[in-house]
């Protein structure tokens, strides 16, 4: 079945002006224009918006999406199949965080003692979750089960203080690669600090510390784009490959 743009606007939910710029940019061209003008849209295209759309309900920017369903080798069935365990653990996460906003409620109305640990226990699960979709697969075949496990097991048992100084000296590593990423001198005292910074920060969940895996992870943050992606999209172009270049100076 075809579709007019103003019908597969319809039936999409999205306006027509949001497809005409999807074909501007070419991210969703129709498979055809007709005699009178008109965008045509077949099946292909149907099936393509349709993915368009989840990858922006997960907050993807239109760049990214742009880039994932431009690769030769998309595979519309494979994109499904992580749509649905992105979908699982958003779910997990929610319920987790709303089982958390119960106790509390309960917790200030007196029914119930709570915690201090318990109280953050539900962002802490969420966090895990989160990793274990993105970057679970490929954490566990660099590093293996039980190592990974047993840094699970020591973040989930964190306190509300470690938690909180945890998050406070990764703020504080990015202000500090920022600098460096400016001068792009990885042999100055900031480039030290963000070294120093990063593996303490990876000493509230790592079991024990190795410069080898450190120098691992690292190549990791450049050559995985999910990696590459969270440190950029926190300090700009390149910033992690800078990280990459001041970890392998300094853990050696």
């Amino acid at each position: 079945m075809e579709y007019t743009i103003k019908k597969l606007a319809e039936l999409a939910g999205v306006s027509t002006r949001t497809l005409r710029y999807y074909d501007e940019i070419g991210l969703l061209k129709p498979c055809r224009v007709n005699s009178s003008g008109y965008r045509i849209y077949g099946k292909r295209e149907v099936d393509l918006l349709q993915q368009i759309l989840l990858y922006r309900s997960m907050d993807m920017r239109l760049e990214d999406i742009q880039e994932i369903v431009s690769k030769p080798n998309f595979d519309i069935c494979q994109s499904l199949i992580e749509h649905h365990q992105r979908l699982i653990s958003r779910r997990n996460q929610l319920d987790q965080l709303i089982l958390t906003v119960e106790k509390t409620l309960k917790y200030n109305k007196g029914e119930i003692e709570m915690s201090n640990k318990e109280k953050f226990e539900g962002f802490k699960k969420e966090k895990l979750q989160e990793n274990e979709v993105k970057y679970g697969k490929e954490i566990r075949e660099k590093y293996g089960k039980e190592t990974v496990e047993e840094s699970n097991k020591k973040f989930l048992n964190m306190s509300e203080e470690d938690f909180k100084k945890m998050q406070q000296i990764e703020c504080e590593m990015f202000e500090a690669l920022a600098a460096v990423t400016k001068t792009s001198d990885i042999s100055s005292n900031e480039a030290k600090s963000v070294y120093e910074k990063h593996k303490e920060w990876l000493s509230f969940s790592w079991p024990t510390y190795s410069a080898e895996a450190h120098i691992g992870l690292a190549e990791m943050y450049v050559a995985d784009e999910r990696f590459a992606k969270y440190y950029n999209d926190r300090g700009g172009k390149d910033i992690a490959k800078t990280l990459r270049d001041i970890i392998v100076r300094y853990a050696k």
